[in-house]
């Protein structure tokens, strides 16, 4: 709605117009205004400011005043001013102390007379208290169409305007909220942000990610006084009392209030009704928690704490609010306030996996406990809809949740969540969350228990080397020793620099990769084949290294790893305690480390994936022992192939291998390099040349068919220009992909061809 403000002392615009417009979306506030806010860069109004309107239907005369809060290109450029009833408004009166003007009820209707207060919130004469007898006791709503009525009347209303508005609803009462005047208790918190500010400027709290500190600084750089009082229910109670002549009391309890300010029995004291703010109860946290304020031996053993762990979206609200507090309440015994904390370690926000915030009226909320115990669709739709008190919402939900989850949610576990959750916690302020991943860290939890079985069942009731008897140890068991205490180094230094999805993924590929993949293979021949002194080794490697695994592991797995290090612990000389909790987390160990063996075990994991690779690419059975040769470029290759034979023939199934001598010629064979080194396959007999080079043909020919396509759709200048970068560039790098399985297609061909 666009009214017509009224110039008073026939003062005239610069247009010759007696009368201002102003844009309201509220016109019942209209009888509270106590100014018209205009831009002072304004060439309109700017003549205008110091003037006064008359303000219909109240008769009220009001200033007009420049402030920045006025948009001059939005509107009309004049803004009312109503300071008692919106926040902005509030604002402005302050700067210009312009009188605050209530004119509602807590009920939202027209009071009979208005509550008149100046700037510092106390009662004001400066303007009548008078308001309109029609409108007394009137809906706020309903006083809204009549306003718009009688501003039609008396030839003020001077337009109608469709306008898009952002309304705040009660989530409870689902009623429009208005701002309202009312008694808050607030800390002026200035001087508590600059001592907190330091704090963190001088390094005594550091946040992790580092760049949390801008958005710490930005609130605390421009911070605005703390209300601290709430209108609620349940809370800790404002500890402030009042007696029938509206005097107020600050005190730890009544009895303290009287005696500390000489009461008698016959003052009527009544408590304040608010309750102090959740964020306040939670500043103290740190200290309230631990005796003070007694110097209790708890406070002066555990204060302050070392890490704080929180998400960013309550910086703000929670922890500069304890840094604040604590460092207020807080001194050493110099007198220096003390930090609370001395790291904040930052995580990001979950969301769905399209990158949504998680929502209950989007269906895409995931429950914890859910994808640890699992739910059947029909339970998960009833837990999401059951109680929800409107049934459009209901439906959108449910219909959300059975396209989603069309099986229900299978249950993954405790560990594997956890684990998921530590994978993810990159130093972004988002983290997408997948089904898929939660899925394989299941399966890595899975693999980590068949390989404790595998262990388990070959140590038990065994000599694992812990007593008298020789003992000799497999290069592969030097070897996983080495990689574990690579594992372990990296496993700390990224816990010390709080990257857990880094600790995560370094205990994910020792896991699975290292020991599951290739330590309990290379085992196998020495257990089956090897002598007593060399199994005592391999059985002591196999479980010591099991137990340090578990407990470098504990911190992101501890359900699985003290579940089976309680079986482990029996077995391995030294071990003693009730708990895994309480071992120590492995550290590097330079006495454990053999560089020779990582470089050794290395080549021979070259040999064998070469001789795995040729028979997936030449579709030789992975159970047909194979001849192979070795034209080996150093003495160093010539000795670990000598020293590694009967491992290489076990887990790569070869029949013979025959080393060349320098110039020896070789029939058409399938190479690979290993090292420097260069491995070769003879493939006279091992296949059916016709039908392999028919394979290839239909190979070749499909692989170009997708180049040409490919190359086609790069070469179109319309798509290149309209499609979005990533997607061009994902189909350049199908592209690359595809030439380089042409080039292999192609060598495989001559090397068929010339047998």
């Amino acid at each position: 709605m666009h009214f017509r403000y009224p110039l008073a002392d026939g003062v005239k615009t610069a247009e010759g117009k007696d009368y201002i417009v102003v844009a309201t979306t509220r016109p019942e506030t209209m009888l509270g205004d106590t100014g018209v806010a205009v831009n002072p860069e304004d060439p309109r109004y700017k003549d205008l400011i110091g003037k006064e309107i008359l303000l219909p239907i109240v008769d009220r005369r009001i200033p007009i005043v420049g402030d920045e809060h006025a948009d001059m290109e939005k509107g009309t450029g004049c803004v009312k001013i109503t300071p008692a009833h919106d926040f902005n408004d509030y604002e402005v009166g302050k700067r210009h102390q312009l009188p605050m003007i209530n004119i509602l009820t807590f009920d939202a209707n027209i009071r009979d007379a208005a509550e008149v207060f100046n700037t510092n919130g106390e009662a004001s004469d400066a303007y009548s208290t008078e308001l309109p007898a029609k409108y007394h006791g009137m809906e706020r709503f309903a006083a809204r169409k009549a306003i718009v009525a009688e501003f039609e009347e008396l030839g003020l209303l001077d337009e109608i305007k469709d306008h898009d508005l952002t309304v705040p609803y009660g989530d409870r009462g689902g009623v429009v909220i208005e701002p309202m005047l009312t008694d808050q208790w607030y800390v002026r918190t200035a001087p508590l942000a600059e001592t907190a500010t330091k704090a963190v400027e001088d390094g005594e709290i550091q946040f992790v990610p580092k760049q949390y500190e801008n958005m710490y600084f930005s609130w605390m750089r421009d911070i605005q006084d703390w209300c601290i009082s709430r209108q609620l229910w349940w809370g800790h109670r404002i500890p402030a009392w009042y007696d029938n002549d509206g005097n107020v009391y600050v005190g730890r309890t009544e009895e303290e209030v009287r005696e500390k300010n000489g009461l008698a029995p016959v003052v009527v004291l009544r408590q304040d009704d608010d309750v102090l703010d959740t964020w306040f109860s939670s500043a103290l946290w740190t200290f309230g928690t631990q005796g003070w304020p007694e110097n209790t031996e708890d406070l002066k053993t555990f204060h302050p704490s070392d890490v704080l762990v929180t998400g960013f979206d309550i910086i703000f609200f929670w922890v500069a609010r304890m840094i604040m507090m604590t460092m207020h309440f807080c001194k050493d015994e110099n007198g220096k306030p003390q930090v609370p904390f001395k790291t904040v370690y930052v995580t990001g926000l979950i969301r769905d996996e399209n990158g949504d915030k998680m929502s209950k009226s989007k269906g895409n909320v995931l429950d914890p406990i859910d994808m640890i115990d699992g739910i059947d669709l029909e339970s998960l739709v009833e837990k999401r809809t059951g109680n929800m008190m409107q049934p459009q919402l209901a439906k959108k939900i449910e219909k959300n949740t059975r396209k989603t989850f069309e099986d229900g949610i299978e249950p993954y576990g405790t560990d594997a969540l956890r684990f998921t959750l530590a994978a993810m916690a990159s130093t972004g302020r988002d983290i997408n969350w997948d089904m898929k991943r939660l899925e394989g860290y299941r399966n890595f939890c899975n693999k980590l228990w068949n390989a404790s079985r595998y262990v388990l069942m070959n140590t038990e009731d065994q000599d694992c080397g812990f007593g008298e008897g020789d003992i000799e140890y497999s290069l592969a068991d030097k070897w996983i020793e080495s990689q574990f205490e690579l594992a372990a180094k990296e496993f700390n230094a990224h816990l010390d620099n709080y990257r857990l999805d880094m600790a995560a993924n370094t205990i994910y590929e020792f896991i699975w990769n290292q020991f599951c993949d290739w330590y309990l293979e290379l085992t196998k021949p020495v257990l089956w084949k090897g002598n007593e002194a060399q199994q005592r080794g391999t059985r002591r490697t196999l479980i010591t290294v099991l137990e340090k695994t578990l407990r470098l592991a504990h911190p992101v797995l501890p359900y699985i790893t003290e579940t089976i290090w309680q079986s482990v612990k029996p077995l391995v000389d030294g071990v003693e305690g009730d708990t895994i909790m309480l071992q120590a987390l492995p550290q590097f160990e330079e006495a454990n480390f053999n560089q020779e063996a990582l470089d050794d075990i290395e080549w021979v994991k070259a040999f064998i994936t070469s001789i795995r690779n040729l028979r997936a690419e030449y579709d030789i059975a992975p159970s047909k022992g194979l001849d192979v040769m070795l034209k080996v470029a150093d003495e160093k290759d010539a000795a670990r192939l000598e020293a590694n034979k009967a491992v290489l023939a076990s887990l790569a199934k070869l029949e013979d291998i025959k080393v060349l001598a320098e110039g020896e010629e070789t029939p058409a064979c399938a190479t690979a390099l290993v090292g420097k080194s260069e491995l070769m396959i003879p493939m006279a007999g091992l296949i059916d040349k016709d039908a392999e080079l028919d394979r290839l043909a239909k190979e070749i020919a499909k692989t170009q068919g997708e180049i040409k396509r490919i190359e086609g759709k790069l070469g179109n200048e319309g798509f290149v220009a309209k499609a979005p970068e990533a997607v061009v560039a994902k189909e350049r790098e199908k592209l690359e992909g595809y030439k380089e399985t042409l080039v292999k297609l192609e060598e495989q061909k001559q090397t068929i061809t010339a047998l």
